[in-house]
């Protein structure tokens, strides 16, 4: 489902910002702009019978090509809060929350979140066939 939520993610920024997006670090050739997008402590919480809650925090790193970097961060980071606070992922609609950023070293860190309920689908193993004959006397 992470993968899933990532790709989610990347469709929703390529679409508002045309940008490249990447999910592996990249050590060279970096073409800004563009964002990394990275999930931080995926954690998951049983509830009754077989439904978990998954809890995932997000990171997305946004790499300006500007020399206003300030102003060029916060006006990525505003148009981010609306373009990321509904994405769909596996035909789900997930809905960003915990939204928060800073720019730190001239990167802006966008946090969200994407929890959700998930059921865990059983296999079940149908019983053998048993068949008896009964005779009834008389």
């Amino acid at each position: 489902m992470i993968n899933s939520i990532i790709k989610a993610v990347s469709i929703a920024l390529y679409a508002e910002f045309g940008f490249e997006n990447h999910m592996e670090e990249i050590k060279q050739d970096l073409k800004e702009p563009c964002f990394f997008i990275s999930c931080l402590n995926p954690a998951s919480d049983l509830y009754l019978g077989k439904r978990y809650f998954r809890k995932n925090q997000f990171v997305i790193q946004y790499f300006p090509e500007s020399d206003d970097i300030q102003e060029e961060c916060n006006n990525v980071a505003e148009k981010m809060v609306w373009c990321l606070e509904y994405i769909t992922a596996d035909g789900d609609i997930l809905r960003g929350t915990k939204m928060k950023y800073g720019v730190i070293d001239g990167v802006l860190n966008f946090f969200l979140n994407y929890d959700l309920f998930v059921y865990k689908v059983e296999q079940i193993q149908p019983i053998e066939l048993y068949e008896r004959s009964i005779n009834v006397k008389g």
